[in-house]
């Protein structure tokens, strides 16, 4: 029989603490983004999307205290 249940996002960007956002790509911690791109050049370099694609894939990306649109630390 197929196991037919969808993989997990292969990133995992957890909650905000101090306005910076901490990013796993397959468990491993790649470092912290204080925008959201910073997190699409990191994305980018590591492969898995193009700099200019959105953020809210629940398939690639799993956010953790809060959605794509919560960057507490962002240049403005």
């Amino acid at each position: 029989m197929e196991d037919k249940t969808p993989a997990p996002p292969r990133v995992v960007v957890d909650e905000p603490l101090d306005g910076r956002r901490r990013v796993l790509i397959d468990g491993q911690d790649v470092g912290v983004v204080v925008s959201p791109d910073e997190l699409r050049r990191l994305l980018h370099r590591a492969g898995l999307m193009e700099e200019d694609a959105p953020l809210d894939n629940p398939e690639l990306i799993e956010w953790h205290g809060g959605s794509s649109d919560d960057w507490p630390a962002a240049p403005r």
